[in-house]
């Protein structure tokens, strides 16, 4: 008689873990089960110091932070995950300024969503973060040189004088795209829309994050340059 043998799913495997960060119970609960009903496992924390626990002893695929919180807020806890990891962020918030989004981009996150929202938007969000973050089917393996670092495009590293260097996912995708078409110019709305952000603004905050990380000096850039009344150029010293 056969035994019985269980086969993994696909999906069984690749269930993405996620960290709710809010101090609103309400809205905790409502996430939690939002989006376990739509396949995700979730965890759920009511502060930075409770979400600073989890993450010490588990990994998550992606974090939603709510900025707003008492104790430690979502911009400094952001700030000090970006210092150890590169798992995609979403900041959630009442405050809808763009000077708001602004500093939580600067700070390492990769979206941002304002309060009130729709539980579907999130999720879409989510997924479309996600999907980016993870290496495209039709990505080559080649290097790309720039001064002191090296960019494996395939396996989505960056290093500077041969140490590593993180990259939010979206920084990831940026220097993909223009990793792949070396002196080719792009415009901000382009590279917006490739990039499923909602403002222009965001590229150039993903812009600037970059050259903090790739150029010996930021404000006179040799490798991601400025193409004026276009948008923007990768310049590097080779491709292969």
């Amino acid at each position: 008689m056969t035994p019985d043998v269980k086969i993994e799913s696909e999906s069984e495997k690749t269930v993405q873990h996620l960290l709710i960060v809010d101090d609103d119970t309400r809205i905790r609960t409502l996430l939690q089960r939002f989006l376990s009903e739509s396949g995700y496992r979730v965890t759920a924390a009511k502060d930075a110091a409770e979400a600073r626990q989890l993450m010490a002893s588990l990994d998550f695929d992606f974090i939603v932070l709510d900025v707003m919180m008492p104790g430690e807020d979502g911009f400094s806890l952001t700030k000090s995950i970006r210092e150890t990891s590169s798992v995609p962020i979403l900041l959630l918030t009442a405050r809808g300024e763009s000077i708001d989004r602004i500093e939580g981009l600067e700070r390492g996150a990769d979206d941002y969503l304002a309060k009130p929202f729709e539980p579907r938007e999130l999720l879409l969000r989510i997924s479309t973060i996600l999907r980016r973050a993870g290496r495209p089917a039709e990505v080559l393996r080649q290097i790309v040189h720039l001064g002191a670092c090296r960019f494996d495009a395939e396996r989505g590293e960056l290093t500077r004088e041969g140490k590593p260097v993180k990259l939010t996912s979206a920084e990831l995708q940026l220097l993909r795209l223009l990793g792949a078409n070396p002196g080719q110019s792009f415009t901000r709305s382009d590279l917006s829309q490739r990039m499923g952000a909602v403002l222009e603004r965001t590229v150039d905050v993903q812009i600037t994050r970059l050259r903090r990380k790739i150029e010996n000096d930021p404000k006179l850039p040799l490798y991601l340059q400025t193409v004026r009344g276009i948008g923007y150029v990768l310049m590097p010293d080779r491709v292969g």
